[in-house]
């Protein structure tokens, strides 16, 4: 009966896990159309490395948690099977910008290949895979978007003061509150469903 009314606090106040990889795609592409060839380096590395960040958590959290869900019950989805080395081919560009001052001919290069290959990527998954995850996981999207709420906090405090420093100057002041608005509801999901539980337990 506990167990049943925490799963039931953890699906009403965190959003679903095929929510969540939509936002964090949306806040990803957000970040592409501020890139402009002709900015000056420190904004242009701020960006790479905001997007950088930003796509390493997603796809640590999706690893961790979205695709062995989806596997257990669709193993052979195409769309799963080739997510894992197209993750690995992201982590290879973010590697190659790490490595390089934004001043190298070919970072505008390496940076647009990267952006390349996550909206095929965003594409194939917003078209097949979360359809079906809806489908297939519908009465866990809440729980599973639970798990990534709690692994994203994780997995973002050690880099928070990094993360606001590129915010603050990769970003117009527009668009600095929308990240730190999308941060803010990410941790405040995260403390009520645990506050949630925590009432629950002592009841």
């Amino acid at each position: 009966m506990i167990n049943s009314i925490r799963s039931t606090v953890k699906n009403r106040l965190s959003p679903s896990v095929t929510d969540m990889i939509r936002m964090d795609h949306t806040h990803v592409v957000e970040a592409f159309h501020h890139y402009e060839i002709d900015s000056g380096p420190q904004t242009k590395k701020a960006l790479v490395d905001t997007v950088c960040l930003a796509l390493e958590i997603h796809s640590q959290l999706e690893e961790e948690i979205f695709y062995p869900a989806m596997r257990a019950l669709a193993a052979d989805t195409p769309v799963v099977n080739k997510s894992i080395p197209e993750h690995n081919e992201m982590r290879r560009l973010i590697a190659e910008l790490r490595s390089m001052d934004p001043l190298n001919a070919h970072y505008d290069q390496t940076f647009m290949q990267l952006m390349r290959d996550v909206m095929h990527h965003v594409a194939e998954e917003e078209t097949t895979l979360l359809p079906d995850a809806e489908r297939l996981l519908a009465d866990r999207l809440g729980e599973l978007g639970a798990q990534m709420t709690k692994r994203r906090l994780q997995l973002a405090a050690p880099r928070a003061g990094e993360i606001a420093l590129n915010t603050v100057r990769g970003f117009p002041a527009s668009s600095m509150l929308v990240a730190a608005g999308a941060l803010l509801a990410g941790t405040y999901f995260a403390k009520r469903a645990f506050e949630g539980q925590a009432r629950h337990r002592h009841t």
